[in-house]
């Protein structure tokens, strides 16, 4: 969050893109948040030392603007936007395009931003996990030139994907406990392969790991 030269989080002002945050409060029903089952999860959701020293403050993910009168009005959801080439990336129009015009070949579909060394911005990756009747060995029959004629097709320049990961056939893509992809694991891990298979490691050993770089 963007945060003044006091250290405390700055409010919008109308016209400006911001998070809605809710104010956790112990004490109150109405305010209270118990978490997740999962610790860290349930730390993403909280941020501190917002308006004053230890006040607590829930992260809805939501992105909203105001107008002059007040009104709200829905942007975006955090993380599913990344900037490259200079221009906004939508993840979510960059999967619909991904499953709408390979319904057939693709289960699901996960598009990220990734860090590239000496680059600004993010590049776009995708995580793939193809129909399971399409088999994703060492040969593998996963159209990649008709994926790739897809994206050139329907995607603009700046948000065509720069990378590809494909799942193994028993890998499943991770969820949240409230079934939201684990899209801030996938950005830690990036393109690199070690950064992968260190992640993999110690959940489900042997799993096949496959990437593709334009």
């Amino acid at each position: 969050p963007y945060r003044d030269e006091n250290g405390w989080c700055v409010p919008c002002q109308a016209g400006e893109v911001g998070e809605l945050v809710g104010i956790i409060e112990t004490k109150d029903v109405t305010r209270r948040f118990d978490g997740y089952t999962n610790r860290y999860d349930t730390e993403k959701k909280m941020i501190r030392n917002v308006f004053r020293k230890n006040d607590c403050y829930f992260r809805s993910g939501d992105l909203l603007w105001t107008d002059k009168e007040g009104y709200l009005y829905f942007h975006d959801r955090v993380g599913d936007t990344y900037r490259w080439k200079g221009e906004n990336v939508s993840t979510t129009e960059v999967e619909a395009t991904i499953t709408t015009s390979l319904k057939e070949e693709v289960d699901e579909c996960v598009a990220y931003g990734v860090s590239v060394p000496g680059c600004e911005g993010k590049a776009g990756m995708l995580l793939i996990k193809p129909a399971a009747t399409i088999s994703t060995g060492r040969e593998g029959s996963f159209d990649l030139k008709h994926l790739f004629s897809v994206v050139k097709e329907k995607l603009p320049n700046y948000a065509q994907p720069q990378f590809i990961r494909l799942c193994g056939e028993e890998e499943r893509i991770g969820v949240t406990g409230t079934f939201k992809y684990r899209k801030i694991q996938l950005v830690e891990e990036g393109f690199n392969p070690r950064n992968i298979a260190a992640a993999e490691v110690g959940e489900e050993a042997g799993r096949t790991i496959r990437l593709f770089f334009r």
